[in-house]
Order: structure tokens, then C-alpha cells, then sequence
């Protein structure tokens, strides 16, 4: 267990994981974990239990095992079917193994927790940083949840695994890593706004963890093992930060809502979208040109709204079925009703400062384009139309204030 001591922000840090390997080999380490447990179900799909499913079964052969295995020719959703799909696998289950990355690991969390039983993750991709994070992000009722459901017992991963990933998936993760720029400049913006909870450590280390993957970026687009460990070391570090902070707000701002927008749009209409790291690789882009717009323009004197009546059609025409969902949460939250325009001008020297520490967009389209992550494929698929909708109403689906609400406030739908 990862266990800290008060930090100068106030709060005791811990993070309650058992064990984490990341080395080559580290699936032989189950015999170890597991040895105290009989009944265990295994969880994959078919591309992740061919990448490791054979040597977990045969490191806990000597346990009573029964699995289930989703198809791998369709997109697994986390949603209340794949939830029932578990937990009808279950029979007196004493542990879930998770083989996978992660929608796998989002769904074995979720079960597991509300299960009240243990449950490791054995890692097949470099792909995203929940492996250590408390968070399971869902899709339930239509909608994006993050849902607190605890941490794994242990988080095993094998580099020679990992290093064979569908290279799309450790692009994944490396987009993941980069999206960070955006999620911490998101998390200053809301401290001085919001006057929201702040951890200069947990800060500082979400940003070391962003300057070692950088620099191990040629090594990770070759699939050389090591580059591929560190990477993954990276994202599990940045899990460890979220538990600490007791939440995804280190790793989580408004290029992960643009990622859920598409998403989520993808899913209601049926329509192409990136995987997760991928989208949040490329939404940081955007976001970069967002605070640079800010930037280069005056802050206004006027909070830009719409009609209500008009809004109510606008989310209906793009969240469909979701859109009364994304309305009940900001009424509750309220995020419409404030008017934060003199706040603006008031911190608009530090709003400045803040936004100026964020790598420009140029510098990111390079970062990704060293994995060849190419931004011309994000906005060939998506188009202006689709990514302008997303700027302005990718906010609507979370309760957390980000850049894309100070831009929605301040000078409205791109374009206008």
C-alpha cells in the first residue's frame, strides 16, 4: 500500500494498491497474489484475453476459475448490459481479474466494488491512466459518469504485453499523457476562479510524469520495451496522483470533456470517434487554441447566454436522447446562473499568467506527431462543424469547471 503524510496542501495522501509490477514477466506474479483466493473470475474480451488471457489461466490453474469474455469485434461499452454480463458470471466469485485496459478495467472496478470483493487488473496496453485511479468512467442511463468504486488490489503488467498493444492503444496512452498540459492549467484556472482545491505536489508530480514520457516519445513509437515501461510507469503514477487527490482533476479538464463528447455522440448517433487517449491527444489542440484566443482578445464586459428555449434545442439536437440528462446537471449545479464576469476582469492578470504556462498549440501538435498522432486525421473526421459544437457544449456533460466555460462565458460559440 501506498501509503503517504500530510502534505502542504493539507491533506493525507495514500493510495490503498497491494502491488504493482510493471516488468517483464510480472503476469507470474498472480500465483503470489492470489494464492489466499479460490473462486475467481476472469473478465476480458477476445483481443485481450489472446494477449494474456493463456498466461493468467495457466498462473492460477490451481484456483477454481470460470470467465467471461465479451466479443472483440464490436466496441465494448461500460454500460448497465456489460454490468449485468458480469455479475451473472458471478457465482460465490471470492476475486475479479481484469485482463485488459480500459473499459475492461472500468467495468471489473465497478462490479468488484459494489460486489464488496477484491479485484487486480492485468494490464494489455499502455493505454490510459486509470489503472490506479479510484474512478470508474461509465456510461450509464446514456451518460459519461465517473463513479468512485476503490482501487485495485494490484496492477500487473507485463512489458512483453504491452509492448505488442495495438499501436493505436499506446498512442492512447501517450495522448493521455499529453492531455495532461490541459488538465492542470485547467485545475490552476478553477483554483483561482473557484477557489477550488489545489495540491502543488500532486501538481508537480502529474508534471514530471508528462516530461518522462516526452522524452522517451521515439522509443515508445518504436514499441521498444523499456520506453513502453516508463510510459505505463507514467500513467499509473498519474492514477496514484487522482487517488490522492481524491479525484480525476490532475488528469481530468476540458480536453477529456471534448473527449467524452465525442464519445458520447459517437455512441448516441451512431458515428466514428477516436479511442479515449487518442481524442484526448488531439482535444488538447484545441484547447491550446482556446487560451491562446483568450489570450489575444480583450476580456469582455458582457456574459454571453443564449435563450433557454433555444439551448434546450441545441442539446437536444446534439445529445439526443442524453440531452435531459446534461440539463438536469446544470441546473443542479447552477454553472448557467452565475455570472462571472467581473470575477474575469478582476484575475484576468492571473488568468493571463496561467494560461501563458500552457506549451502552445504548435508545440502539442508536435508532441503528438512524434508518436504520428497527425491532427489532420482529427479534423478529417470530425470537420470544423462537429469540433466547434464540441467547444461549445462539451462542457454541458460534466460538472467541472474548465477553460471551456470561461470561453463559453466570455465570447461564446466559435465563430460568434
Amino acid at each position: 500500500m501506498l501509503k503517504g503524510k500530510t502534505c502542504d496542501c493539507g491533506k493525507h495522501h495514500s493510495c490503498d494498491i497491494e502491488y504493482v509490477y510493471i516488468e517483464d514477466g510480472a503476469i507470474q506474479r498472480l500465483t503470489e497474489i492470489c494464492k489466499a483466493y479460490n473462486r475467481i473470475l476472469l473478465v476480458a474480451d477476445e483481443n485481450t484475453f489472446a494477449a494474456a488471457g493463456d498466461k493468467t489461466e495457466r498462473t492460477l490453474s490451481g484456483q477454481k476459475l470460470k470467465k467471461i469474455v465479451f466479443p472483440g469485434n464490436e466496441i465494448l461499452i461500460p454500460n448497465e448490459n456489460a454490468i449485468e454480463k458480469v455479475r451473472d458470471a458471478m457465482e460465490e466469485t471470492e476475486l475479479i481479474v481484469g485482463i485488459g485496459s480500459g473499459v475492461i478495467q472500468d467495468l471489473c472496478k465497478y462490479v468488484a466494488f459494489f460486489a464488496k470483493i477484491p479485484y487486480i487488473i492485468v494490464a494489455t496496453a499502455p493505454s490510459m491512466d486509470g489503472y490506479a485511479s479510484d474512478g470508474a468512467a461509465m456510461i450509464l442511463n446514456g451518460m459519461k459518469e465517473t463513479v468512485k468504486a476503490g482501487l485495485p488490489m494490484a496492477i500487473v503488467a507485463d512489458t512483453k504485453v504491452l509492448k505488442d498493444a495495438p499501436m493505436e492503444m499506446i498512442q492512447g496512452g501517450y495522448g493521455d499523457i499529453i492531455g495532461k498540459y490541459s488538465a492542470l492549467n485547467d485545475w490552476k484556472l478553477s483554483h483561482l476562479v473557484n477557489d477550488e482545491y489545489f495540491c502543488q505536489h500532486i501538481y508537480d508530480t502529474t508534471y514530471q510524469m508528462i516530461e518522462l514520457t516526452i522524452s522517451v516519445a521515439e522509443g515508445i513509437a518504436k514499441r521498444e520495451e523499456e520506453s513502453i515501461r516508463i510510459l505505463t510507469e507514467a500513467l499509473i503514477v498519474v492514477g496514484i496522483m487522482m487517488s490522492f487527490a481524491g479525484s480525476s482533476r490532475p488528469a481530468s479538464g476540458s480536453e477529456h470533456h471534448l473527449s467524452h463528447f465525442f464519445e458520447i455522440v459517437g455512441i448516441v448517433k451512431n458515428e466514428p470517434y477516436f479511442p479515449h487517449g487518442v481524442d484526448v491527444g488531439y482535444a488538447t489542440v484545441v484547447t491550446a487554441l482556446l487560451r491562446e484566443k483568450i489570450l489575444e482578445n480583450s476580456f469582455a464586459e458582457q456574459l454571453y447566454r443564449i435563450g433557454e428555449n433555444e439551448y434546450q434545442d441545441k442539446m437536444r439536437e446534439i445529445y439526443d436522447v442524453v440531452a435531459p440528462e446534461c440539463m438536469a446537471l446544470q441546473r443542479r449545479i447552477g454553472n448557467y446562473a452565475k455570472n462571472r464576469i467581473s470575477l474575469y476582469r478582476e484575475k484576468e492578470t492571473e488568468i493571463r499568467s496561467i494560461f501563458s504556462e500552457m506549451p502552445n498549440h504548435e508545440t502539442i501538435i508536435k508532441l503528438l506527431g512524434a508518436v504520428d498522432l497527425k491532427i489532420e486525421r482529427f479534423y478529417e473526421l470530425y470537420g470544423e462543424e462537429k469540433i466547434n459544437t464540441a467547444i461549445s457544449y462539451a462542457k454541458d456533460l460534466k460538472d467541472r469547471y474548465t477553460v471551456l466555460w470561461l470561453y463559453y462565458d466570455m465570447f461564446g460559440e466559435m465563430g460568434k
